[in-house]
C-alpha cells in the first residue's frame, strides 16, 4: 500500500511530505515571531496570544532547570485536563530539553505511581482538583509537584457555562515539594539555550496491552513533528480556528489541537470538558473552522434541540474517530451542516493518525487511506505475507510517525515490530480488510482491547488491579455492548472460598471506582464458579468474549 497512484488521492496534497528537521519548540518560536499578538488560546473568552504563551513556556522551562535541576532527557509528568496550563507546561517541558509524559486525568494514585516509577520522573505538573491523588507520591519518589488552578486564566467575564472545577479559586499550597503555578511564573527564571534535536525524545504517552502494565511509547521530536504537519496539509487547515475539546493527554487531541495548531499558527478555542451548547456558541462566536470530535461527541452535538439557534456556517471540517460513525448521524451532519464526517485511524504508538479519509472523498465507517509516506498493509495475523483486497488480516504500518519503541521494554518492542521487505513495521493488533481503492475497513481486534466511548481499556490491566481485592480469586475482563459508550467493561469473577454471599457485584463496582480510573471500571460484574481454561491452564478469554457476543445476539 505504499503506492500512492490511486484515484482517491487529493489533488492538492503532495505525494511526499517534507517535515521540518527541528525540535517541536522551534515551531512556537516561528509562530510567536510571525504573529505575536494573534490569539493562540481562547479560554472562556480570555485570549492568550502567541507572544505571551511563549514567554510563559520559557519561565516554566527556566524554573524546571534552575530550581528542579531538570536536565536534557529527564521525564516530567503532566497530569491535567485541557487548560492553558497543560499547553504551557507541555511546551515548557520541551523548552527545558525534557520529555513530556502526559497522564490521563482520570487515573488514580496507584496508577500514577506506575507512571512515576516506570518513567523515572521526579517532577510533575498537576491540576488543583487532581492534586490529592498525586500528593502521596511526594513521599514515594516525586521531588516536586507544580499545582495549577484553571481559574488563574479566567481573566475576562464570560457568558459561557464554566464548570465548577474550572472556576474554583486557587487553594494555598502547603506541602513540602509542592509549589503553585503562579509562583513558578512569578520567579521569572530564564532557561539555558535549547539543545534538543529532531531525534531526541520529546513525548512519551503510555499505552497498555496484553501484559497489563502500561508501557511508555518513545516519540522523538521527529516522530511527533510528522502528524503536527500532516494534519494541516491533509485538511488544508493552515491558520484556522479549531475547537479543542478532545483531551490533550491523548495523542489525537495533543497533535491536532496543540502541536499542529502551533505549527500552523492557528487559534485554539479551548474547552476542558465536552459541552454541546458551549461548543456551538464557540463556533458561532469565534468562527471555528474545524472540530476534532470523537463519534460520541458528534452524536450529542447533532442531537442538541437548540442546534438550529446557532450560526455554524464557519465550520469547514469535522473529523475524528473512537468508534464507527452511525450512518444516520453522518447523514444528519451532511444534511444540516453540509459536512462529511472524516474518520481516521491511529494509536499512541504512531502519535495519532496513520490513516485518514480524503476530505473530498470519505467513505462511511472506514479508517481511511494511508497518509503521506506511510506504508500500511494487511498481512496474515502473526505473519508477514500481504493479503489481497477483501481478505481480513492484521494492519501493519511503517511510517515516519511510528514510535522508536517502548521505554525500557526491549522484549515488548521486539514483539511489536516485524521486518518486511527490509522495513520495520509496527504490528497494530487490529484486523482489517482493504477494498480495491485502497481504503481500510476495521473488522476486529487481534489484541484484547475495549473501546469505551473512545477510551482504550486494556483488559489485562483491569484484571491486574482487580486481583488486589481481597475477595477475588480469578477475574477475566471482556467487552459488553453499551448503547451510549459503544462498548463497556464487564468483569467475570470467581470469588475466593468463604466470600460467596458476603460480597455483591455492586461492591466490586464500588471498589473499582475507588481504585482505578472511571473509564476502566467494570460496569457489569458476573460471578461464576470457574473460568474456562486451556490445557496449559490459561484463561480462555476469547470463549467468554464470544459467549458475551452470542448472548447479545440472542437478545436483539
Amino acid at each position: 500500500m505504499s503506492d500512492l497512484h490511486l484515484p482517491f488521492w487529493p489533488d492538492y496534497a503532495p505525494k511526499h511530505l517534507w517535515v521540518p528537521q527541528t525540535n517541536l519548540y522551534f515551531n512556537l518560536e516561528v509562530s510567536a515571531a510571525r504573529f505575536p499578538d494573534k490569539p493562540f488560546i481562547i479560554f472562556y473568552d480570555t485570549a492568550i496570544g502567541y507572544r505571551r504563551f511563549k514567554e510563559e513556556t520559557e519561565k516554566v522551562a527556566g524554573w524546571l532547570q534552575q530550581v528542579c535541576g531538570v536536565k536534557k532527557g529527564d521525564r516530567v509528568l503532566l497530569y491535567m485536563q485541557n487548560s492553558p496550563q497543560f499547553m504551557t507546561a507541555f511546551y515548557g517541558i520541551l523548552r527545558a530539553d525534557a520529555v513530556v509524559v502526559p497522564v490521563n486525568p482520570m487515573n488514580l494514585t496507584n496508577e500514577l505511581r506506575h507512571y512515576m516509577t516506570d518513567s523515572g520522573a521526579k517532577v510533575a505538573f498537576a491540576a488543583q482538583e487532581l492534586y490529592p491523588r498525586i500528593q502521596p507520591l511526594l513521599d514515594d519518589g516525586l521531588d516536586t509537584i507544580v499545582v495549577a488552578s484553571y481559574s488563574d486564566y479566567l481573566e475576562q467575564p464570560t457568558d459561557l457555562h464554566v464548570p465548577d472545577f474550572v472556576k474554583a479559586a486557587r487553594m494555598p499550597v502547603k506541602d513540602k515539594g509542592a509549589v503553585a503555578w503562579a509562583d513558578v511564573l512569578a520567579a521569572g527564571a530564564r532557561p539555558a539555550a535549547m539543545r534538543s534535536g529532531a531525534d531526541d525524545l520529546a513525548v512519551m504517552p503510555y499505552t497498555s496491552g496484553t501484559t497489563g502494565q502500561p508501557k511508555g511509547c518513545m516519540h522523538s521530536h521527529r516522530t511527533t513533528m510528522y502528524n503536527a504537519v500532516a494534519g494541516g496539509v491533509w485538511t488544508r487547515a493552515t491558520g484556522g480556528v479549531g475547537l479543542a475539546v478532545l483531551p490533550m493527554f491523548h495523542v489525537t487531541g495533543m497533535q491536532y489541537n496543540l502541536n499542529g495548531a502551533i505549527y500552523n499558527s492557528g487559534t485554539v478555542v479551548l474547552l476542558p470538558r465536552w459541552d454541546r451548547d458551549a461548543a456551538a456558541l464557540c463556533v458561532q462566536r469565534y468562527g471555528v473552522t474545524a472540530m476534532a470530535l470523537i463519534t460520541a461527541m458528534v452524536i450529542d452535538f447533532m442531537a442538541n434541540p437548540k442546534l438550529g439557534e446557532f450560526d455554524l456556517s464557519s465550520l469547514r471540517s469535522v473529523g475524528g474517530g473512537g468508534a464507527a460513525m452511525p450512518k444516520a448521524v453522518a447523514l444528519a451532519l451532511e444534511q444540516r451542516l453540509g459536512l462529511k464526517y472524516r474518520e481516521g485511524y491511529g494509536m499512541s504508538e504512531t502519535m495519532a493518525a496513520t490513516h485518514s479519509n480524503p476530505p473530498e472523498r470519505p467513505k462511511e465507517q472506514c479508517l481511511g487511506v494511508p497518509l503521506f509516506d506511510v506504508d500500511a498493509r494487511v498481512v496474515a495475523p502473526g505473519g508477514t505475507d500481504e493479503l489481497p483486497p477483501g481478505q481480513t488480516g492484521e494492519i501493519v504500518v511503517h511510517g515516519p510517525q511510528v514510535m522508536l519503541g517502548y521505554w525500557n521494554q526491549p522484549e515488548a518492542t521486539a514483539e511489536a515490530f516485524a521486518l518486511i521487505d527490509g522495513k520495520r513495521f509496527l504490528r497494530t493488533g487490529d484486523l482489517a480488510c482493504v477494498d480495491e481503492e485502497g481504503y481500510f475497513f476495521f473488522v476486529d481486534r487481534l489484541k484484547r482491547m475495549i473501546n469505551a466511548a473512545g477510551f482504550k481499556v486494556w483488559p489485562a490491566e483491569v484484571e491486574a488491579m482487580l486481583y488486589h481485592h481481597e475477595a477475588i480469586q480469578e477475574a477475566c475482563i471482556v467487552a459488553a455492548e453499551d448503547p451510549r459508550r459503544g462498548e463497556t467493561v464487564k468483569a467475570v469473577i470467581v470469588l475466593k472460598p468463604g466470600f460467596e454471599g458476603r460480597v455483591t457485584e455492586q461492591q466490586i463496582v464500588d471498589w473499582s471506582h475507588d481504585n482505578m480510573a472511571a473509564y476502566k471500571v467494570p460496569r457489569i460484574v458476573q460471578f461464576v464458579q470457574t473460568l474456562p481454561k486451556s490445557g496449559a491452564g490459561k484463561v480462555m478469554w476469547r470463549s467468554l468474549q464470544e459467549a458475551e457476543k452470542t448472548h447479545l445476539g440472542g437478545k436483539s
